[in-house]
């Protein structure tokens, strides 16, 4: 298969297999309790995973483009912090997103599944979250996200999609516009850090939908 893109290898599901696209997958685990799945990079990565076992790749960081040298110079993550990450399926489409600890991956908040929103919206309003989840429980964490657009909106206090409201999108502008009101009538200490995927896989808090 010449594909360029990512697979995903469902281990456990209505029909376990590798599909080719994010929709295939979805329908081979939707509504199934337990299901096991992930994505890589190559057909070749994901029939490997197939062949082996879930527990083997979950949370496993999946391979890197980068030189020894590129490696050791960004170093490793830090753990003192949390991850945060959204997912769309379509754009726009269905979005969600969460909040996870960075070491481990346990979920601290989630949001959604929402019936219409953009990739770049949930991952504004996560970072936000993350933000004011920080500055309440009064933590000295760092704050990833592997969105450059997403920092950018909250440096700015503006959420810039060009997504018009509407009916069917209502709740999530009310969460965009808390987040800004937040934004601006609140200070905060928490550094806030791209995560390097190319060198460290997957952020901690993805859905595994890329």
């Amino acid at each position: 298969m010449g594909k360029k893109g990512k697979f995903y290898t469902v281990w456990r599901g209505k029909k376990p297999g590798i599909y080719d696209s994010w929709s295939a997958c979805k329908a081979a685990i939707n509504k199934e309790k337990g299901a096991q799945y992930k994505s890589f990079p190559s057909f070749e990565a994901a029939k490997k995973a197939f062949n082996g076992n879930y527990d083997d790749y979950k949370g496993k960081k999946i391979g890197t483009t980068l030189s020894k040298t590129a490696l050791d110079k960004i170093g490793q993550p830090n753990y003192n912090s949390i991850s945060v990450d959204a997912a769309s399926s379509g754009n726009p489409g269905i979005m969600e997103y969460r909040g996870v600890v960075t070491q481990g991956a346990k979920e601290l908040f989630k949001q959604g599944p929402f019936k219409q929103g953009t990739n770049n919206i949930g991952e504004f309003l996560a970072l936000v979250h993350g933000l004011a989840y920080l500055k309440k429980n009064n933590s000295d964490r760092i704050l990833y996200t592997d969105s450059r657009t997403a920092m950018s909106w909250v440096r700015k206090k503006k959420c810039n999609s060009k997504l018009a409201e509407s009916a069917k999108n209502k709740d999530v502008f009310e969460l965009i516009r808390r987040a800004e009101d937040w934004l601006k009538t609140n200070t905060y200490t928490t550094t806030i850090v791209k995560w390097e995927t190319k060198a460290w896989g997957e952020i901690p808090a993805d859905f595994g939908r890329k």
